[in-house]
């Protein structure tokens, strides 16, 4: 209801708007908000601020989300200056002026021409004046009033910060608090119950619950199992109205997630397990693998493996894959199938992190027995040592045993075992094993000198598996004896001047020794015999490996003699001592008054003055006439005396070769080529052989496991065959060829007794007499037997 009064005393028109709540009666009764209006308080302070105008005003109220058709009446304005004739105009300026709120300039009524909503806009400050219609002058001072929007329940409660995640840990007691949802109403919270939101579950129930005023989330029930389920959903609702009837109501969804303790033991799922390893499996390497299942996850489900019992923690060992969680099994040391061929392991699977409220749910360990069988495997040959040492004199004897090397096959079937040595370790052929015995002999002279150290790498094969082959390492020290005497390392050529003194240095000369005596080096200087008495020069030893010529006297003249030879005796300290004689050579030079050499010759060489330059010429040419005869008569001793070269694929040196048909006989004229034993005198001196050595690999087989040779006669075959290998003029090839059969061509055909369907009585060889001379011999016997036979 809107109501106008007129005060007589303070001459003014009070517009009062008295709103009715019919529920509660907000603003009271019009008479109580009329007394008010009488208070002698608001009496004064109208007469203290009142200004010259007859109209005054203070706010306006109006509804909110008015839809009715027609514009929404607000108010009335008016001045008791206006009689009605019209003649006031009233104008409003401010906010939402013409867009939100009119007014008739003649009766001064607002109305509101658009859908007010509190939410957007609470207030609106305007601002009315009378005007004189017919001059626009102001009746009245300007005057400010306010338009509030009156809040109605039009607006649900909104849940911001929706939808929401959250966790709690399992097993957790009833009340556990788990989040807090807060949901905002738009409706003017002071105005009645619009904006007064109240919580309520709607899904969720029976696991938990919400405070209706707080909006916080708690556990419902006890022991919640996150293995039994996880995953939780859910809807929680807020209404407005205190959750009256008729409220309002939004709703936001709550995701929750039980987190997981340590509540579950770990356990095998079997309690036997049976796996196998090939004893030739290398250390560290994988047998398998065991896994104790934990329903929990992340750091509670960590295990630990651990072997407590059985006959295998010192060839087995077990860690913990940190990735899955699983117990690998893995190999600690060497296994032997022929020493032991099983294991039994008791493994325990426990979790590292246990929560002690959890503890009666324990224990959190669990065992399993792992069966482990070893396989056997065809091994190589091992032998008893996995190094071998060999100190061996440099002038030891060809044939010498330096070391015997032994080596058994590890396997059950204990093959025998062959040895040899890798050649790519002994590509000077030094040596030589024993295929049988293993014994390692000198097959070469030794020279420390030369090879100071040798490393072997000796094989053993098994007889019945070329294939299995183990090695060892054999480190041969060749040991130093005295067998090179001092020499100098140059030509020594030195120069004195005429007028050198008595006593002067005139070279220094030293030597050395290739031999180490373990006593060290000492080398001793001495004129050779026949110059012991020489009246030019003498030699002190300096008893430092060095030596001093020094003039025996002075006045040395070039004319009578120009070169000095000095033979001096070098001996070392070994045993026996060895000596040699070197030469010094001394040119007696004119020298300056400083000692600068100015000439050494005592003849200087000069050509005639008479030989013309067409003679030297001459002299040329002959010189490379006789140049060119030379190295054609030399290009052509060398095609005459190109030696035979053996082809890679005709190399048939030391094999033997099995034929499965007979040879040719007389006829078979391609089977070998007679020519490369003809022409081994004319063998080029200057190339090597090209010897093959057979491999254990061909002849193993074929060789009596039970062998055994002299040993005396056994280095002379190895001296000879160094004899051979030295020798350049030696046939180049050894070859064996097998014949069974003559050829077709030949009248006798076969005359081996191989294949042969008949004995000897029941053949006749009377045709051999018709054979000529070269089988006389074989008729004499052969007939005579027949006749003896046939008598």
């Amino acid at each position: 209801m809107r109501h106008l009064k007129y005060y007589p005393r303070q001459g003014v028109y009070i517009y009062y708007i008295m709103l009715l709540d019919l529920t509660n009666g907000i603003f009271g009764s019009p008479s109580q908000l009329l007394r008010e209006l009488d208070d002698k308080s608001l009496n004064k302070q109208l007469l203290h601020n009142r200004l010259k105008r007859s109209w005054v005003w203070n706010q306006f109220f109006v509804l909110e989300e008015y839809t009715g058709t027609e514009p929404l009446y607000v108010g009335k304005l008016h001045s008791d200056m206006d009689e009605g004739d019209g003649t006031i105009k009233y104008i409003l300026t401010g906010d939402g002026a013409g867009t939100m709120f009119t007014i008739d300039d003649t009766t001064g009524d607002i109305h509101a021409i658009q859908r007010l909503d509190r939410e957007e806009r609470a207030q609106y400050t305007l601002r009315a004046q009378a005007l004189d219609r017919s001059s626009n002058r102001p009746m009245e001072p300007e005057s400010e009033f306010i338009i509030k929007i009156q809040d109605i329940n039009d607006n649900e409660p909104k849940f911001l910060d929706g939808p929401y995640t959250a966790s709690v840990p399992e097993m957790s007691p009833v009340g556990t608090s788990i989040i807090q949802v807060s949901a905002t109403d738009a409706d003017d919270p002071t105005y009645g119950n619009s904006a007064r939101v109240l919580y309520s579950i709607v899904q969720g129930q029976p696991y938990f619950s919400v405070d209706s005023k707080t909006g916080i989330i708690r556990t419902a029930l006890t022991n919640m199992d996150r293995e039994a389920k996880e995953y939780y959903e859910v809807i929680i609702q807020a209404k407005d109205m205190g959750g009256q009837l008729g409220g309002l109501a939004g709703t936001t969804t709550v995701n929750i997630t039980l987190s997981d303790v340590k509540d579950n033991p770990p356990r095998f799922p079997q309690k036997h397990y049976q796996m196998t390893v090939l004893e030739s499996s290398p250390v560290n390497s994988t047998v398998g693998r065991v896994l104790a299942m934990d329903l929990d996850e992340g750091v509670n489900a960590e295990m630990k493996y651990t072997i407590i019992d059985g006959d295998g923690p010192e060839m087995f060992d077990v860690s913990t894959d940190p990735t899955y969680q699983v117990g690998v099994i893995t190999v600690k040391k060497p296994l032997d199938f022929e020493s032991k061929k099983s294991y039994i392991l008791k493994i325990e699977g426990s979790n590292p992190h246990i929560e002690v409220r959890f503890s009666n749910l324990g224990p959190f360990r669990d065992t399993t027995t792992l069966h482990i069988s070893v396989e056997d495997v065809d091994e190589p040959p091992v032998f008893e040592s996995s190094h071998y040492f060999v100190e061996v004199s440099e002038n030891v004897d060809i044939g010498t045993t330096i070391q015997i090397v032994s080596a058994r096959d590890p396997d059950a079937t204990n093959n025998s075992v062959r040895y040899s040595i890798d050649r790519n370790s002994d590509p000077g052929r030094y040596f030589y094993v024993d295929i049988t015995t293993g014994a390692l002999m000198t097959a070469r002279p030794l020279d420390r000198e030369d090879v100071a150290w040798h490393n072997l790498t000796i094989l053993a094969m098994e007889m019945n598996n070329a294939a299995q082959v183990g090695s060892v390492p054999v480190t041969i020290k060749i040991l130093d004896v005295n067998d090179n005497a001092p020499v100098f390392t140059k030509f020594l050529e030195t120069f004195m001047c005429e007028n050198a003194k008595a006593g002067q240095l005139i070279q220094t000369v030293s030597a050395i020794d290739h031999d180490d005596p373990p006593q060290g080096q000492h080398i001793y200087y001495s004129l050779a015999p026949e110059a012991a008495n020489n009246p030019n020069f003498t030699l002190r030893d300096n008893q430092d490996n060095t030596a001093w010529i020094l003039a025996r006297k002075s006045g040395f003249k070039q004319a009578e003699q120009s070169i000095f030879y000095i033979p001096i005796l070098i001996a070392d300290n070994g045993q026996p001592i060895l000596s040699s004689t070197g030469t010094l050579t001394i040119q007696v030079c004119s020298c300056n008054e400083e000692g600068d050499i100015m000439s050494c010759s005592a003849e200087p060489y000069t050509l005639p003055i008479s030989l013309s330059r067409g003679a030297l010429i001459a002299i040329l040419a002959c010189i490379f006439v006789l140049l060119v005869l030379v190295l054609l008569i030399l290009s052509m001793r060398r095609q005459r005396k190109q030696p035979y070269t053996i082809d890679e694929e005709d190399n048939v040196h030391e094999n033997i070769v099995r034929y499965d048909d007979e040879g040719g006989g007389e006829e078979d004229t391609e089977a070998f080529d007679i020519a490369t034993l003809w022409s081994s005198r004319e063998a080029h001196v200057g190339k090597s052989r090209q010897d093959m050595q057979p491999e254990i690999e061909s002849l193993s087989r074929y060789v009596p496991q039970t062998c055994v040779m002299d040993n005396n006669v056994h280095s002379y075959m190895l001296a000879k065959l160094f004899e051979a290998d030295t020798d350049v003029c030696a046939p180049p090839f050894d070859s064996l060829q097998t014949y069974m059969f003559e050829g077709d061509g030949s009248v006798a055909q076969s005359l081996s007794s191989l294949q042969s369907f008949s004995t000897d009585s029941e053949q006749s060889y009377d045709y051999l007499n018709d054979w000529g001379p070269r089988f006389k011999k074989l008729a004499e016997m052969y007939g005579a037997k027949d006749s003896n036979a046939s008598l």
